[in-house]
This record gives structure tokens, C-alpha cells and sequence, in this order.
């Protein structure tokens, strides 16, 4: 299920990047969009509460006076926290999809998981009770539903469900009590938004400004053509026969017209449960963690940089070398991606005096061993158009493509390659050419890998891809597990390039 649903994933970026751009891709920024919309419920929230009086009788009044007759601004606020409300939901799902998909919730990556589902938990909350103290009928159905749902619960001395038999029992102190539940349940998901992104580095919470501002468009053309209306006041001594539902916020409530009030509980708490315990239901066996040799490490503080989790930190010397740091590597937070190895500065394939042993690596696949597979593989190819791919294991499934004279390796993640390994197959004749390929561009699997990767060839990210190496002679096409014939196409392509090329060369030496 994981693999198609990975693959809907991946054809819809294709679709949306053709429409929006890659850089405005919103299908790449589900997320990010969270935030936005979790800051526009608040901006649009806090207008409304200005205006919004917490009686019972004076509370439809108020909401009615923001949307008709203030309709140009309280009207338009409405219809901003109602619709961005909604979108928060649904982002939020099409994200926890994605991330399953992708298998983005194992290990280090468990607590940003359970985190993010106990956050639903406060939106569902804050989206219910947002509902409720509008007071119309819909408001009127909520309530009445929502206090028999909690009756059937044994927490409670007295029955919930008796303050709304009609009118005059409903105490304007357990309607205050909702508006105070309202308001403190999105300032706990602030609390629990932060500590979501607590574990990796520079996460994006900032949406690219034309995409922020498409989005405002649509809210506000949204809001202006179909704005959010009452359904008419609550009335307690009449029964609600006929409402409009919110499904993204009440998908359930007809189940209780249907079912007993427990068993929905029952399987409410199931599915929560399941979904908290999912990193360990589907857990899947990973590389060791990263490992310092203090022997080869400076302190020069590349890999803390690089790390999307911020799992590797620098501290205090603990050995007589000369330098005032070393690097250490917090192995609850290391996903054994590898991309520290490849922003080590002594990965370097070129060294034959000493053993190959960098200062940060994966000891399941160390750099070592990745020199002596390209080494070996050597022997393999023959021609002059031979092509070494390096692939990653989240991206194409490049080892099953039979391209004559080609070979691949697939790393736990590209940015594990070290630039200088493109340098010593070029330079040491390995190969003719190299051609990186893994997840889609915006959507790596370790966050950073690919753009790491393209600014080290660029230059632009240390360590640097030396100028000497020619970069006709690398050809990127990051594909994710998608595309394959069109993989298949360009690396053929670029095999004909090297032929190309490799006539030039002897023909200038003719």
C-alpha cells in the first residue's frame, strides 16, 4: 500500500509542479502550509473575538452583526477562520500521507510523529468548540450530541446533557467554559507545533511568497462569493431535524445517531492508539547510527551543519589533539542517512598512505567500502561510454536497470557521497561519466540530501567538487520511484553525450 500510494504522491508533484512550479509546488509544502493556516485561523480569530460576546442569547447576535453587517471585515474574517480552519484539517492529513508513505515516522523520526497526531487531537477540539458557540442550531445539534457523547463516559458526577433541555437551563457559565476551551486549545497546539519541529534542522515554516499569496486570493475570493453563514438561532425547545455539516470537523456525528455513544470511543481510542503505536507496528530494521573517529575528526563542524535532524553537535576536546572541538553524534536523533560522512572533509577516496577511515561514518557502510566497490567495479565495465550511477535507497530502483556498461550503488541516501568520489572515478578512469539520481527535488527522503548534493558539484556548499572535474561529465535527473523509462531514457542520453565527448578527445589527439 505504502508504494502506490508513495507513487499517487509522486505523479501529483508532477502534476502540481507542472501547473505552480517546483518552488510553488503546494503538494511540497503540506507542512508549511500547516503553519500558515494554523496563523490565519489565529489572525482571523482574534478580530472576531473582539466583536464576539460570550452570552448565550448575545452570541448569535454578535456573530450575525460581524456577518451581515460588518460583512466587508467581520463577514470576510468569518469566512477566513471558517475555510483556513478546513484547510488546516486537510493539509494536515494529506501530510500524515504522505510522511506514511514515504516512511518518514521510524526511529528519531517516531516522537515528530506521535506529536503530530496528538495535535489533531487539540484541532479537532478547537474546531468543535469553534462550532458550538456560535449557538445556531448547528451550534444546538453539537451540543446536544457532543454532551449525550460524553455522558456515556463515567467522569462525570452529573449529566452533561441536562443543561440543554431547553432555554432556561442553559447556564451562561458552561457556555463561557466552551469559548474558554476554544481559545486555549490552538495556544496547547502552538506548544505542540513547536516541539514538531524541534528535531530537524531549519524546518521550513514559511511558505514562498507567491504561494502564500495565491493562497490569500483564494481565501479571500472564497470568502467574498460563499461566505460563512449561520444556520439560524439555537432554539432549545425545538429538535434540529435538518443541519449542514462540516465533514472535515464532523464526519462522525451521524454515527451517533446510529451507534452508542461508547462504542464510538471505543473506536476512536483504537484508532488514536494505532496510529501513536504505528513506529513500532510497521517498524523496519536501519543502518547503525553515525560514528566519530576522533583520530580523523578537527571539530570543523561540516556534518553539523549538513544534518537534517540536528543529531550531530559539537563539544568540548576529549582527546590531546590540537583543536578545541570534536564532533558527537546524539544516537536518538541519528536516522543513519549518511550525509555527515558526505560533508566530511577527510572522506576522501585519494588516500592510500593511511587506512580510509574519515571522521564521521555509518559503520554498516563505511566510506572504505564504498571505495573499494567503485574500485571493483572497475573491472566490470569496459568501453567508453561507461556510466556509474549512484542512486539512493529511497528514490528509483536504479540496481535493477540493464543498461549496457553501466553500474550502480545505491546509498542510504546521495548526500552520503562525498563530491571528491566523483573526482577519483573520473580522474582514476573508473568511469566516463556519473550520474546521480534518487528521490524527487523537494521531496528527499532525508530533506537535505539532494540540495546538499547539487551545491557541492556547484560549489556553493563545502566541500566543493574540485573545478578540474568536468561537469559534462556528471548528469543528474532526480526521479523519485516514478518515471523509470523516462531514468532509463536519460541516462542513455547522457551515455551518448560521453561517447560525444569521447571522440572529441581522441580525435584532438589524432
Amino acid at each position: 500500500m505504502k508504494k502506490y500510494l508513495r507513487q499517487l504522491f509522486e505523479k501529483t508533484d508532477d502534476i502540481f509542479s507542472a501547473g505552480f512550479t517546483p518552488a510553488c509546488n503546494p503538494m511540497l509544502f503540506l507542512g508549511t502550509m500547516g503553519w500558515f493556516f494554523y496563523w490565519i485561523v489565529v489572525a482571523s480569530g482574534i478580530y472576531l473575538y473582539i466583536f464576539f460576546d460570550t452570552g448565550v442569547t448575545e452570541a448569535y447576535e454578535s456573530i450575525e452583526y460581524l456577518t451581515n453587517t460588518q460583512w466587508y471585515a467581520g463577514g470576510v474574517m468569518r469566512s477566513f477562520h471558517r475555510y483556513a480552519s478546513d484547510a488546516l484539517v486537510i493539509v494536515i492529513f494529506l501530510h500524515m500521507l504522505r510522511e506514511y508513505s514515504l516512511d518518514r515516522f521510524h526511529g528519531p523520526r517516531a516522537f515528530t510523529w506521535i506529536i503530530g497526531v496528538m495535535s489533531l487531537l487539540f484541532i479537532y477540539a478547537s474546531g468543535i468548540t469553534g462550532y458550538w458557540i456560535v449557538w445556531d442550531k448547528l451550534a444546538q445539534y453539537i451540543a446536544i450530541s457532543t454532551s449525550e457523547w460524553l455522558d456515556t463516559l463515567p467522569l462525570f458526577g452529573e449529566s452533561i446533557a441536562r443543561n440543554f433541555l431547553h432555554d432556561t437551563t442553559l447556564s451562561g457559565r458552561f457556555f463561557t467554559l466552551f469559548v474558554f476551551i476554544h481559545i486555549a486549545a490552538p495556544l496547547i497546539l502552538l506548544l505542540f507545533m513547536w516541539m514538531h519541529i524541534q528535531r530537524i534542522t531549519m524546518p521550513k515554516v514559511m511558505l514562498p511568497r507567491y504561494l502564500a499569496t495565491g493562497i490569500l486570493l483564494m481565501l479571500l475570493a472564497l470568502s467574498l462569493f460563499y461566505p460563512a453563514t449561520s444556520q439560524g438561532p439555537a432554539e432549545l425547545d425545538k429538535a434540529v431535524t435538518t443541519v449542514g455539516l462540516d465533514w472535515y470537523y464532523m464526519f462522525f456525528y451521524p454515527l451517533l445517531d446510529e451507534f452508542p455513544g461508547l462504542y464510538l470511543w471505543i473506536a476512536i481510542f483504537l484508532l488514536v492508539s494505532i496510529l501513536l503505536c504505528m513506529p513500532w507496528i510497521t517498524r523496519k530494521k536501519s543502518l547503525s547510527i553515525a560514528k566519530i573517529d576522533l583520530d580523523n575528526c578537527n571539530g570543523c563542524g561540516r556534518c553539523v551543519s549538513d544534518c537534517p535532524y540536528n543529531a550531530v553537535s559539537l563539544q568540548a576536546r576529549t582527546d590531546e589533539l590540537p583543536y578545541t572541538s570534536q564532533a558527537v553524534v546524539n544516537p536518538d536523533l541519528c536516522v543513519s542517512c549518511g550525509i555527515c560522512a558526505g560533508a566530511c572533509p577527510t572522506a576522501m577516496p585519494f588516500r592510500r598512505k593511511s587506512k580510509l577511515v574519515p571522521g564521521i561514518e555509518l559503520p554498516d557502510f563505511s566510506i572504505n567500502q564504498l571505495r573499494q566497490y567503485v574500485i571493483d567495479t572497475a573491472e566490470i565495465m569496459q568501453g567508453r561510454d561507461r556510466v556509474f550511477i549512484f542512486s539512493c535507497d529511497h528514490g528509483p530502483v536504479a540496481c535493477n536497470i540493464n543498461i549496457n556498461n553501466t553500474t550502480t550503488v545505491s546509498l542510504p541516501c546521495v548526500g552520503m557521497l562525498p563530491p571528491s568520489f566523483i573526482d577519483f572515478i573520473l580522474s582514476q578512469n573508473i568511469a566516463d561519466g556519473v550520474f546521480l539520481t534518487g528521490c524527487k527535488v523537494g521531496n528527499c527522503y532525508n530533506r537535505f540530501g539532494i540540495n546538499w548534493t547539487k551545491q557541492r558539484i556547484t560549489g556553493e556548499r563545502d566541500p566543493f567538487l574540485r573545478e578540474r572535474v568536468s561537469r559534462e561529465r556528471i548528469s543528474q535527473y532526480w526521479t523519485g520511484s516514478v518515471n523509470r523509462k523516462k531514468l532509463i531514457q536519460k541516462i542513455i542520453r547522457f551515455k551518448e553525450k560521453l561517447a560525444s565527448l569521447n571522440n572529441e578527445v581522441t580525435g584532438f589527439n589524432n
